[in-house]
C-alpha cells in the first residue's frame, strides 16, 4: 500500500468521525443522542421541495454549465445585493457541490507550496486540512473563552507574514457561534488593507442564524470586495444539507479560476439542486424566522443546562447553533487526558456524541450542536451531568 504524502498529512474530519461512531453504536442497539453534526433537524421549506418537484418535470436533466446555470447565478447575485449589499455580476458567482467544495476551490485557486493561510481559532475542522491539501501551511491564531472565542485583531495582524496569502474565518463561527461585530470587522479590514497580496475567504454559511442585530458581510466593507471570496450555501438556513449546494461571490479573476478548477473535478453542481437554489435565494429571508427562533430557544435551554455541570464554562453565542464550552475541569490527566478522551468517555458512558475541540484548534473544549429537539437536548445534558459527576467521584 502506497499513499501520497498529501493524504498522509491530513486527518478525517472529527465531525464525520463522531457521527460515524454514533451510527455504529446505534447499529449495535445503543441509545445514542448525536449532537456532533451541524445539521438542522428541521424539514426544508415547502417552496424548496416544490421547486425540486417542478424541476423534475422540466428540462433540467443534462450537464449544467461548470459554474452554474446563468439564471441561478443571477438569482444569487440578486440575493447578495439584497441581503449583503454586495455587487456581484453573475460571472462573479460560482455554484459548487456544497460550501466545503466552494472553499476548497478558493484555497486551490490562491494557495500553493510555500504559502501561508492565517486561520483564527476556533475554526471549522476542514479549514486547516484543506490548506494542507494544496501544500500550504495553516497558521493558527488561538483565542479563549474569556475572549468570547474571538482572536484579538492584534494577534491576527502579528501572524501575517510576507508568505501569507489568505485569511480564512467564519462569522457566525463554527464551532463557537461567536459573531464578529461591525467594529471588529472594520478593524480586521484595516489589517487586510495593509497587505496588498492578502485575500480573505469569508465563510458566511450561517448568515441567517444570527440572534441579535443583522449579519454583516466582510466584503461589504470599503475596499474589501476586491479582496474577498464570500462563501455561502443552502445547508444551514434552508436545512438542505443533503442537496450539497454552495456558492461564492468573488473578484472575476478568482471566480474564473475556481470555475477552471471545478471543471477538472466535478463540473457543474447537481442540476435539480440548482433549481432549488434559485427558489431559496429568491425567497424572502423573513420566512426563516421560525427556524431561527427555534435555535434561539434551544441555545438558551442548552446554556442553562450547561451551567449546572460542575466546572464547565461557556459563553452565550450570538449565532449558528453550537456551544463550545471550556471543559478543562473534567480533564484529569489520568483517565481523561484531553478533549478526545472526554468525548469518547461521554459517548461510552452517557450515550451522547459531541465533537472534541482539539480538531477545531481549541483543545480543552467540546463542540455541542443544539440543532436537535428540546427533548433530546434536555435528556443529553442530564446524561452528561451524571457522567461528569461520576467522573469527578471516581
Amino acid at each position: 500500500m502506497h499513499l501520497s504524502t498529501v493524504v498522509q498529512s491530513i486527518v478525517e474530519p472529527a465531525t464525520l468521525l463522531m457521527a460515524r461512531r454514533s451510527r455504529e453504536l446505534r447499529a449495535q442497539g445503543r441509545d445514542i443522542i448525536d449532537l456532533s453534526l451541524g445539521e438542522p433537524d428541521h424539514d426544508p421549506p415547502a417552496f424548496a421541495l416544490e421547486a425540486a418537484h417542478e424541476a423534475l418535470r422540466g428540462p433540467w436533466h443534462k450537464y449544467p454549465p461548470v459554474n452554474g446555470f446563468a439564471d441561478v447565478r443571477q438569482a444569487i447575485a440578486d440575493k447578495f445585493l439584497r441581503d449583503n449589499n454586495l455587487h456581484y455580476s453573475p460571472e462573479q458567482v460560482v455554484i459548487s457541490t456544497g460550501a466545503k467544495h466552494s472553499i476548497m476551490n478558493a484555497v486551490m485557486a490562491l494557495c500553493g507550496p510555500g504559502d501561508e493561510v492565517v486561520i483564527p481559532a476556533p475554526y471549522w475542522v476542514s479549514y486547516s486540512e484543506q490548506v494542507k491539501l494544496v501544500g500550504a501551511t495553516p497558521v493558527i491564531v488561538h483565542s479563549t473563552l474569556d475572549e468570547d472565542w474571538k482572536a484579538p485583531i492584534e494577534r491576527i495582524a502579528a501572524a501575517i507574514t510576507p508568505r501569507t496569502r489568505v485569511l480564512m474565518f467564519s462569522s457566525p463561527c463554527n464551532p463557537s457561534g461567536s459573531v464578529l461585530s461591525l467594529k471588529e470587522l472594520e478593524a480586521l479590514a484595516e489589517v487586510v488593507a495593509r497587505h496588498p497580496g492578502l485575500y480573505v475567504i469569508a465563510d458566511e454559511i450561517y448568515e441567517h442564524i444570527v440572534f441579535e442585530g443583522a449579519h454583516i458581510s466582510f466584503a461589504s466593507l470599503p475596499g474589501m470586495a476586491e479582496r474577498t471570496i464570500t462563501v455561502n450555501g443552502l445547508s444551514k438556513a434552508f436545512a438542505l444539507t443533503g442537496w450539497r449546494i454552495g456558492y461564492i461571490g468573488a473578484p472575476l479573476w478568482i471566480a474564473q479560476a475556481c470555475t477552471k478548477i471545478q471543471g477538472q473535478f466535478t463540473s457543474g453542481a447537481n442540476s435539480i439542486a440548482q433549481r432549488v437554489t434559485r427558489a431559496c435565494v429568491l425567497a424572502d429571508p423573513a420566512l426563516l424566522a421560525p427556524m431561527r427562533a427555534d435555535f434561539l430557544r434551544r441555545r438558551d435551554l442548552t446554556v442553562q443546562a450547561m451551567r449546572t455541570i460542575p466546572g464547565w464554562r461557556c459563553n452565550v453565542p450570538q449565532g449558528a447553533f453550537y456551544l463550545l464550552p471550556d471543559v478543562t475541569a473534567s480533564i484529569n490527566g489520568r483517565t481523561i487526558k484531553g478533549s478526545v478522551d472526554l468525548s469518547l468517555y461521554l459517548l461510552d458512558t452517557a450515550g451522547v456524541s459531541f465533537v472534541e475541540g482539539q480538531s477545531f484548534g481549541a483543545e480543552g473544549t467540546l463542540r455541542i450542536s443544539y440543532a436537535a429537539s428540546d427533548q433530546k437536548l434536555t435528556e443529553a445534558m442530564a446524561r452528561v451531568a451524571g457522567a461528569i459527576e461520576q467522573l469527578a467521584s471516581a
